[in-house]
Protein backbone atom coordinates (compact mmCIF):
# COMPACT_ATOMS: atom_id res chain seq x y z
CA UNK A 1 0.00 0.00 0.00
CA UNK A 2 1.26 3.49 -0.83
CA UNK A 3 0.29 6.90 0.50
CA UNK A 4 1.47 10.05 -1.24
CA UNK A 5 1.61 13.34 0.65
CA UNK A 6 1.41 16.59 -1.28
CA UNK A 7 4.30 19.07 -1.10
CA UNK A 8 2.27 21.51 0.96
CA UNK A 9 1.36 18.73 3.42
CA UNK A 10 5.03 17.87 3.95
CA UNK A 11 5.80 21.57 4.30
CA UNK A 12 3.05 21.95 6.91
CA UNK A 13 4.43 19.04 8.92
CA UNK A 14 7.93 20.50 8.65
CA UNK A 15 6.77 23.96 9.83
CA UNK A 16 4.67 22.48 12.63
CA UNK A 17 7.59 20.32 13.77
CA UNK A 18 9.85 23.38 13.86
CA UNK A 19 7.26 25.14 16.04
CA UNK A 20 7.03 22.07 18.28
CA UNK A 21 10.81 22.14 18.69
CA UNK A 22 10.63 25.81 19.73
CA UNK A 23 7.58 25.48 22.00
CA UNK A 24 8.04 21.95 23.29
CA UNK A 25 4.36 21.24 22.54
CA UNK A 26 3.42 18.39 20.21
CA UNK A 27 -0.37 18.78 20.27
CA UNK A 28 -0.55 21.01 17.19
CA UNK A 29 2.04 18.86 15.44
CA UNK A 30 -0.05 15.75 16.13
CA UNK A 31 -3.11 17.37 14.53
CA UNK A 32 -1.10 18.75 11.59
CA UNK A 33 0.32 15.31 10.82
CA UNK A 34 -3.17 13.83 10.83
CA UNK A 35 -4.54 16.66 8.67
CA UNK A 36 -1.67 16.23 6.19
CA UNK A 37 -2.67 12.70 5.26
CA UNK A 38 -5.40 12.22 2.66
CA UNK A 39 -8.65 11.00 4.20
CA UNK A 40 -8.67 7.81 2.14
CA UNK A 41 -5.07 7.17 3.22
CA UNK A 42 -6.03 7.46 6.88
CA UNK A 43 -8.92 5.05 6.33
CA UNK A 44 -6.58 2.52 4.65
CA UNK A 45 -4.06 2.90 7.46
CA UNK A 46 -6.65 2.37 10.15
CA UNK A 47 -7.58 -0.94 8.51
CA UNK A 48 -4.03 -2.29 8.85
CA UNK A 49 -3.10 -0.81 12.24
CA UNK A 50 -3.59 -3.15 15.19
CA UNK A 51 -5.26 -0.40 17.23
CA UNK A 52 -7.25 0.80 14.22
CA UNK A 53 -6.39 4.37 15.19
CA UNK A 54 -3.95 6.49 13.20
CA UNK A 55 -3.68 8.97 16.10
CA UNK A 56 -2.19 6.16 18.22
CA UNK A 57 0.49 5.61 15.58
CA UNK A 58 1.24 9.35 15.44
CA UNK A 59 1.51 9.32 19.24
CA UNK A 60 4.02 6.46 19.08
CA UNK A 61 6.08 8.33 16.49
CA UNK A 62 6.08 11.50 18.59
CA UNK A 63 7.04 9.51 21.71
CA UNK A 64 10.07 8.10 19.86
CA UNK A 65 11.01 11.45 18.32
CA UNK A 66 13.83 13.30 20.08
CA UNK A 67 11.98 16.57 19.54
CA UNK A 68 14.93 18.39 18.04
CA UNK A 69 15.33 17.16 14.45
CA UNK A 70 12.59 17.54 11.83
CA UNK A 71 14.21 15.03 9.45
CA UNK A 72 14.23 12.44 12.24
CA UNK A 73 10.46 12.90 12.59
CA UNK A 74 9.94 12.11 8.89
CA UNK A 75 12.26 9.09 9.16
CA UNK A 76 10.37 7.73 12.18
CA UNK A 77 7.05 8.23 10.45
CA UNK A 78 8.28 6.35 7.38
CA UNK A 79 9.74 3.54 9.50
CA UNK A 80 6.55 3.10 11.52
CA UNK A 81 4.38 3.02 8.40
CA UNK A 82 6.72 0.57 6.67
CA UNK A 83 6.26 -1.83 9.59
CA UNK A 84 2.58 -2.03 8.59
CA UNK A 85 3.27 -2.43 4.88
CA UNK A 86 2.65 1.21 3.99
CA UNK A 87 5.07 3.01 1.68
CA UNK A 88 5.03 6.75 2.40
CA UNK A 89 5.88 8.87 -0.64
CA UNK A 90 6.09 12.61 -1.00
CA UNK A 91 4.86 14.40 -4.09
CA UNK A 92 7.95 15.63 -5.91
CA UNK A 93 10.29 13.16 -4.17
CA UNK A 94 13.27 11.57 -5.91
CA UNK A 95 11.30 8.46 -6.93
CA UNK A 96 8.50 10.47 -8.53
CA UNK A 97 10.93 12.67 -10.42
CA UNK A 98 13.00 9.76 -11.69
CA UNK A 99 9.89 8.05 -13.00
CA UNK A 100 9.00 11.21 -14.91
CA UNK A 101 12.57 11.61 -16.24
CA UNK A 102 12.84 15.10 -14.79
CA UNK A 103 16.18 16.89 -14.85
CA UNK A 104 18.42 16.25 -11.81
CA UNK A 105 18.23 19.91 -10.74
CA UNK A 106 14.56 19.41 -9.93
CA UNK A 107 15.11 16.40 -7.67
CA UNK A 108 14.21 16.76 -4.03
CA UNK A 109 14.00 14.37 -1.12
CA UNK A 110 12.13 14.88 2.13
CA UNK A 111 15.47 15.15 3.89
CA UNK A 112 16.64 18.21 1.98
CA UNK A 113 13.23 19.84 1.59
CA UNK A 114 13.52 23.59 1.17
CA UNK A 115 10.65 25.53 2.74
CA UNK A 116 11.03 28.22 0.06
CA UNK A 117 9.93 25.82 -2.68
Amino acid sequence: MEIVLEKRAAKQIRMSAAEAIEDGDNDTLREDILDSFPEDGVEMLEQVLPSGDFMDLIGEVLDEWSGDDVDELFELLEIQLTEYGVDLKFEGSDDDLEENDEHDDNEMSIFDYDEDI
